[in-house]
């Protein structure tokens, strides 16, 4: 788990250990390269995640790691900080870039999102294998991703994208190859939570 002064290390850890990962909790660029699996969590302002991740050479392992196929799950802002770009309050941030999209204040009559909501998982989904559609999962944030820009391609496998509803639909969930990221907490997400979890350890980290 990358450590960069953003995220709730310590639940995650705890949730990861529940389902029988080893964890180590590491700033060390060597470290992160070489594990298994590469959780980058995040809560707080995408500008302050993107300033911690890079003083950590945050986004060139997370590079490095994605180019060798070797799997990223992130968390929360650890998930928003993987779009190209995140809007807050008037300041515009880049993000890593790995999917076209901006993070923006949702359009909601109650801000922020905090609490259990169901999600709209895609046929095929392994984040959400053995799941039912009832299924509910922590979320505490106002930004989020309010449309999914990528274009579909012939040559390349589109990414499986789970969609939520406050005030209006927002991305809770992305599989793509090694990369895989969750807009909710699923540390703090009890069994449901611990399910997500297992699945990408069993199912992408191997």
């Amino acid at each position: 788990m990358l450590d960069y002064g953003s995220g709730n290390l310590r639940s995650a850890e705890r949730a990861l250990q529940r389902v029988g990962a080893d964890v180590t909790v590491t700033a060390d660029p060597h470290a992160a390269l070489e594990a298994d699996g590469l959780v980058v969590p995040g809560v707080g302002a995408f500008a302050a995640c993107m300033t911690g991740l890079a003083a950590v050479d945050g986004p060139r392992i997370i590079e490095r790691r994605l180019a060798g196929g070797r799997p990223v799950l992130g968390i929360c802002v650890g998930m928003q900080v993987l779009f190209d770009l995140g809007v807050e309050w008037g300041e515009r941030t880049t993000g890593c870039g790995q999917w076209p999209g901006t993070v923006e204040r949702l359009k909601a009559d109650v801000l922020p999102h905090m609490g259990w909501n169901t999600v709209r998982a895609p046929a095929g989904s392994t984040l959400f294998a053995g799941l039912d559609d009832d299924t509910r999962f922590y979320f505490v944030h106002s930004f989020g991703v309010r449309q999914w820009e990528l274009e579909e391609s012939h040559a390349i496998k589109p990414p499986l994208v789970t969609w939520a509803h406050h005030g209006e639909d927002f991305v809770a969930a992305v599989e793509n190859g090694p990369l895989a990221a969750t807009q909710f907490h699923p540390e703090k997400s009890g069994d449901a939570g611990a399910t997500v979890l297992r699945n990408w350890l069993r199912d992408v980290v191997g």
